[in-house]
């Protein structure tokens, strides 16, 4: 109960976000630089759900997770971005702790799925690779159904045990939370009560939700990239490499920025690089991923282009 001492025991009702600081001059160029990330992260990730649901040549378990990743990127940015936005508009950073903690809520249950269902598409290439024989049989369409539902259920529902912890605590002291969104670790700092219980089984979550999957996805890869090592044609070792490759660069993508976040001591890095650190791991990332799956990816470009002929034709018809 160490925490306590020195502290204002008044309970707070809302908290200030500082978000990138209170520069007049900046606070425009900010909002149009995220507002524009956030248009292009929902229109390129709403496109690949469409492309996946409109071309048939797109209904595989490999586009299905996707469609599945595609939508949960538009979740997760919308959780944070339309906030930011309204707070650099109105410059008003106030927000009610209980908003703050629902924040934290789906921060945590989306970031959870989002590792889960990577792990799951790893899971999906090692089939096709290492398993190509059996892989329709195995990767059939009701596993594929029951494996992106279980990503969804099993996040949401591992987060929901710590964050069951997490609403019964009590803030008090400062108001004040350095950051853009409402962070784990500033507002555990600014909670009065004892928090071990709560760090203990937040860790215990993190440890089930992002470092078995990310062992999972690991042993994946390894299986793949020796099963690729032994075809004896260089043709076939690049054609086996170009159905992972484009999943594999999102993956190195996504845990660089997620270690980079939060295995970098937050203590002795500058608050200002912290938020850069998680700018690139909550907002660059949605973004990146349907550019990857784009310019990296034949049948999702042929996709796109057939749709885009398709709407042209039917455009000409009725002009």
């Amino acid at each position: 109960m160490e925490k306590i001492k020195g502290r204002n025991q008044t309970p707070i009702a809302e908290f200030i976000i500082l978000g990138f600081g209170n520069g007049p001059e900046l606070q425009p160029l900010v909002f149009l630089l995220f507002l524009l990330i956030y248009i292009a992260t929902v229109a390129g990730n709403s496109l690949t759900i469409v492309l996946v649901i409109a071309d048939h040549h797109l209904h595989t378990p490999m586009y299905y997770f996707l469609g599945h990743l595609s939508f949960l990127e538009v979740c997760y940015t919308s959780a944070f971005l339309p906030p930011l936005l309204a707070s650099l508009l109105s410059r008003d950073r106030t927000i009610s702790a209980k908003v703050c903690v629902g924040q934290l809520v789906i921060y945590g249950g989306l970031s959870t799925t989002e590792t889960v269902m990577l792990s799951a598409m790893s899971y999906d290439r090692y089939l096709a690779i290492c398993r190509p024989l059996r892989y329709a049989a195995l990767m059939n369409g009701q596993l594929c159904c029951q494996i992106a539902g279980g990503c969804w259920i099993s996040s949401f529902l591992l987060c929901a045990i710590a964050n069951s912890f997490f609403w019964q605590l009590t803030f008090c002291g400062s108001k004040e939370i350095d950051h853009f969104f409402c962070d784990y670790s500033s507002m555990i700092k600014l909670s009065c009560d004892d928090t071990s219980t709560v760090e203990m089984v937040t860790a215990v979550v993190a440890v089930i939700g992002v470092f078995v999957p990310f062992l999972l996805t690991l042993t994946s890869y390894i299986f793949i990239i020796a099963a690729i090592l032994r075809i004896p044609s260089a043709t076939g070792r690049q054609k086996a490499f170009s159905t992972c490759s484009s999943h594999l660069i999102v993956l190195v993508i996504f845990y660089v920025t997620v270690i980079t976040v939060f295995m970098v001591p937050a203590a002795n890095t500058p608050k200002v690089l912290h938020k850069i650190f998680s700018v690139f791991y909550i907002v660059l990332t949605p973004l990146l991923n349907p550019v990857i799956y784009c310019l990296r990816n034949k049948e999702v470009k042929g996709a796109l282009r057939s749709v885009v002929l398709q709407l042209a034709a039917s455009r000409n018809h009725w002009s």
